[in-house]
């Protein structure tokens, strides 16, 4: 029988030496050598509800994850949880405050140019760029990279970075890259002057095909069904019963669908191959942003058929990654994660048992509140400026430090007797604020925001909807959910971490994306730790051997 032990095998477990060797202490298993590739993905806007949510759906990549070391409460702990702050976190093992990338975009009212809005990834030096129409660049990214890290080691390491958005390929790739591109629209681009590898030219041809023939309504699987659900958000316009039909030539639905990914992998897979990545005798890195999953959820929220659509088909997409890099016979370790989570629109929360769920008041717009406080002081012009009514607010720096003061306080007074406003902090409170030693899900809000505060791009006040409150006044004119909230829908993500023969374990207690960065260089040997940078190396070993030094 299977189960059944032999006699003589009893006798042997009983002999002195069997024994001696029970007696003797455990001894830890030799470390494995490092992988000669390290896959990092993130999937924007997949936050650690959804993961919760399909996990037992998935059979493909996602499926091949759940078998290695699972954090399902993974924090992208700071309060500025928007893409391109969560994505300098991930391989740079800093939080914002150190990365100096405090939100997507934030106000600089010296800047010389007529824009005053700086975009995270721009050069706004150059002449005649807008923070709009701009030329990508890495240059507010303050601290380095894990690949940056690799290549200062041995030069010999190749780094790559691609992505959906520039943001998550610059962030990740950080300022020495070998291959960085990013979906500017129309194409995979990079930095001017780099030459097209033969796995790009194929990736836009392919890209080119692919608008042009269209595609039919995706095969919807029997667990999307009960996501299957028209909710309106008002003017007639409906979310929650998509399915991804695009006519042909029509590229402007791309983003918002599972191709997007499809697109990114497959050029991912093309560099891998063409560069023989994890091929040479030391490591590498390829780091994919996969953005569709943002998109999908900004454009019909988190909740109906289009994200359960969404994350099935790139469940597909990633398993057929991993076997490509399986047929190049690469040993590769992979880590997944994501740049911030998500809030549902809070026309569907509403049917579904959240009744606070709103969307932001129109007296909160930093406009409106700055009229308020120019009105009561009697002061010209406008003295508040940023953008959707919550998170930073610059005020004018024109203004004398007495009117300054004045202004925070009226301002502040105004913010924090609001229904919808959480809690206002000024520049001195954060900066006098003590950081964070609690795990993530105990930091206080100052905390949380503290994490993302820059003295030298933060704002001058910092604002906190309540939780549940959407800073999108208008659903019917773009975007009908969001995040970038101080809230653990927000915060929370999964970390998974995957190689070859790993003993699978989940540990389901708190860690954070910082932890990525030191967690994947203890794998190679490389040294990272306090205080370099803020994360702390998680043990991927299930048993009694440890992955850290």
């Amino acid at each position: 029988m299977k189960h059944a032990i032999a006699f003589a095998s009893l006798l042997a477990l009983v002999t002195p030496a069997a024994l001696a060797q029970e007696a003797a202490p455990a001894t830890a298993p030799a470390p494995r050598p490092a992988p000669r590739l390290i896959v990092t993905i993130s999937v924007d806007q997949f936050s650690a509800d959804l993961f919760a949510k399909y996990r037992n759906r998935f059979t493909g990549g996602f499926k091949r994850l759940l078998e290695g070391a699972v954090f399902p409460a993974g924090y992208q702990s700071h309060a500025a949880t928007e893409t391109c702050p969560g994505h300098s976190t991930i391989l740079t093992g800093m939080h914002p405050a150190r990365t100096g990338i405090i939100a997507n975009s934030w106000t600089d009212l010296k800047t010389a140019r007529a824009d005053k809005t700086v975009y995270c990834a721009e050069d706004e030096s150059v002449p005649g760029s807008t923070s709009a129409s701009y030329t990508v660049s890495d240059k507010h990214l303050l601290v380095p990279t894990l690949g940056e890290r690799m290549k200062a080691a041995n030069p010999a390491a190749r780094i790559v970075s691609v992505a959906g958005k520039d943001r998550a390929a610059v962030m990740m790739g950080g300022h020495k890259v070998d291959q960085l591109w990013w979906w500017d629209g129309k194409k995979f681009s990079s930095y001017a002057g780099r030459a097209e590898p033969e796995a790009v030219k194929r990736a836009n041809a392919a890209a080119v095909e692919r608008v042009a023939a269209g595609q039919p309504a995706l095969d919807e699987p029997d667990f999307c069904r009960a996501h299957d659900r028209p909710v309106s958000i008002g003017a007639g316009k409906m979310i929650g019963t998509g399915r991804f039909q695009r006519a042909p030539g029509d590229a402007r639905p791309l983003r918002a669908s599972p191709e997007f990914d499809g697109m990114v992998f497959s050029l991912a897979a093309g560099l891998i191959e063409e560069m023989r990545l994890g091929k040479g005798e030391t490591t590498d890195l390829i780091a994919v942003g996969a953005s569709a999953t943002d998109y999908v959820g900004h454009t019909y929220g988190t909740n109906g058929n289009e994200m359960c659509l969404q994350l099935a088909a790139l469940d597909d997409t990633m398993g057929d990654f991993f076997d490509k890099l399986d047929s190049l016979g690469i040993d590769y370790e992979v880590v997944l994660t994501a740049d911030h989570g998500g809030h549902d629109a809070p026309e569907r929360l509403r049917e579904q048992a959240i009744p606070n769920a709103a969307r932001i008041a129109p007296e909160l717009t930093t406009k409106a509140i700055s009229d308020a406080v120019t009105a009561k002081l009697k002061l010209p012009g406008q003295v508040l400026f940023g953008d959707s009514g919550s998170g930073d607010v610059w005020i004018d720096p024109k203004l004398t430090p007495a009117q300054k003061a004045a202004v925070t306080r009226e301002a502040l007074a105004l913010y924090r007797a609001h229904p919808q406003v959480a809690a206002a902090f000024s520049r001195a409170e954060i900066l006098a604020a003590t950081p964070a030693t609690l795990p993530p899900p105990a930091w206080s809000l100052i905390e949380r925001a503290k994490a993302s505060y820059n003295p030298d791009r933060s704002g001058d006040l910092l604002i906190a909807l309540k939780p549940n409150i959407t800073p999108i006044p208008d659903a019917t004119r773009g975007y009908v959910a969001t995040h970038g909230s101080f809230w653990d829908y927000d915060r929370r993500v999964p970390i998974l971490f995957w190689r070859k023969g790993m003993v699978p374990m989940e540990q389901p207690l708190p860690v954070e994306t910082v932890d990525i960065a030191p967690t994947l260089a203890a794998t190679i040997g490389l040294k990272l730790g306090a205080p370099e940078v803020d994360g702390r190396c998680l043990d991927l070993d299930a048993g009694a051997g440890s992955t850290c030094p």
